[in-house]
């Protein structure tokens, strides 16, 4: 369940093994490709060609897509088994972590899951999105910060080259914000993005990006993370050659904060006009304490990034704190940690929204070796006959999509994009993307 990277790559990975196996792929977008064509923010034409890699995937004979197959609604865990020996959940993590301060219920407090799924063209969220701050708060120094951020931050125009849908250029082209503002609790050793991520922020030929020379402090903990990551030293270097150099005077401004610790959204009116953050120092060991001094930020607008979380899928057991279905090695565990028969997760189902893409590679290897050394004792399907879920899926009335129904999207989206000069233009609407994927 789930055709994002995560199971597209258990899918591979056990379509090369000696087993001889089908192997159907159920998504809930009408559309393949999860994280990477609705997380993965439009300016990052690098990442997103790690779809040519999952589209020869998708492209071998013994897999199958089912999109637009909603788990819990259109079928449930005792309808799978009718029709499988075993079921692999990979629906991947959407939604916002939450942040208890005050004031995060204000209007103009946003989780950044929504944001992204609105720039992204989510078919379940609005079409609007209330882009009317001038000053803007991002709480979190991961790369999802990074993306909402320079989302923010650029023109309109410049991301015209990608595959946004209309109404995110619209909605962008009349934003009025100058300042975008990142905030991280801890210090820039700690940061959590990557070197490619950041220095990307810097491409813009509108946006300045601004590091404080203040926020630029390390301490053992911190000096033993740049020793024992490559990655982290060179952002570091990064962030400490902007905090040096002399600052232009490009049109917008995005500012990088560190040793701050958002403590509360301040509002009037039951809206944004603010944010409080405490200075924090660092510990010695990479931790930060608070100092007691607080600093006030003219904001109209905050966006917590401060990581995703699974939802608790009908059936299935789940952690409510972790986010992740318990499992050992990709089996699925139940509340008396015993195994749930033919039941297996791969993924940030399993592990939590961790990582890079690649790394789910190991994730499905895990999960795939599990299931293949449970294979002589899974239980048989009652029903045999590959095609008997397409039949099921009809008689309930499911309008599900394939992989050659893909081709019809994907054909369309690169037509709308063509007369443009733009690789292609995303359709947002359920029903449209059906239609055009069933005809």
């Amino acid at each position: 369940m789930g055709a994002g990277p995560a199971g597209i790559y258990a899918a591979d990975i056990l379509d090369k093994s000696d087993a001889d196996v089908t192997i159907d792929l159920f998504e809930r977008m009408p559309a393949p490709f999860g994280l990477i064509r609705y997380g993965v923010a439009p300016d990052h034409p690098r990442i997103k060609g790690i779809v040519t890699a999952l589209h020869k995937v998708l492209d071998k004979p013994n897999i199958r897509l089912l999109g637009n197959v909603d788990y819990g609604t259109d079928l449930k865990l005792d309808d799978l088994r009718q029709f499988y020996d075993a079921v692999i959940f990979s629906t991947g993590a959407m939604a916002d972590r939450a942040l208890d301060i005050p004031g995060i219920d204000l209007d103009g407090s946003y989780g950044a899951a929504d944001f992204v799924s609105w720039y992204d063209g989510h078919p379940d969220v609005p079409r609007t999105w209330p882009l009317n701050a001038t000053s803007v708060a991002v709480l979190g120094v991961g790369n999802v910060a990074l993306d909402v951020a320079r989302i923010l931050a650029k023109t309109a125009d410049e991301l015209l080259s990608t595959d946004i849908p209309d109404n995110v250029y619209q909605g962008l082209k009349a934003s009025p914000v100058t300042d975008v503002h990142v905030f991280g609790r801890r210090g820039p050793a700690q940061a959590k993005f990557t070197p490619l991520e950041l220095r990307e922020l810097d491409h813009s030929p509108n946006v300045e990006v601004i590091v404080y020379p203040e926020d630029i402090e390390f301490d053992e903990g911190s000096i033993a993370a740049l020793r024992a990551s490559k990655q982290i030293d060179m952002v570091v270097k990064t962030l400490q050659e902007w905090a040096i150099r002399d600052q232009g005077d490009r049109p917008k401004r995005l500012h990088l904060h560190f040793l701050h610790s958002p403590c509360e959204i301040v509002g009037e009116d039951g809206k944004v006009t603010g944010l409080r953050t405490e200075r924090t120092e660092l510990t010695g060991d990479g931790n930060v304490r608070g100092t007691g001094e607080f600093h006030d930020w003219d904001v109209q607008a905050v966006y917590r990034a401060v990581g995703y979380l699974s939802s608790h899928l009908p059936e299935i057991p789940f952690d409510h704190t972790t986010g992740t279905v318990p499992n050992q090695a990709g089996r699925v565990l139940d509340i008396d940690e015993e195994q749930v028969p033919g039941v297996y997760v791969t993924g940030w189902i399993k592990r939590g929204p961790v990582g890079l893409i690649g790394h789910t590679k190991g994730d499905a290897a895990e999960t795939i070796a599990s299931l293949l050394a449970d294979a002589d004792n899974l239980t048989a399907p009652a029903v045999e006959d590959p095609d008997a879920i397409l039949g099921f899926l009809t008689e309930r009335g499911v309008p599900f999509t394939t992989w050659e129904g893909w081709g019809k999207l994907d054909a369309h989206e690169k037509s709308l994009g063509a007369p443009h000069g733009r690789d292609r233009v995303k359709v947002v609407e359920r029903d449209e993307m059906t239609r055009i994927s069933r005809s």
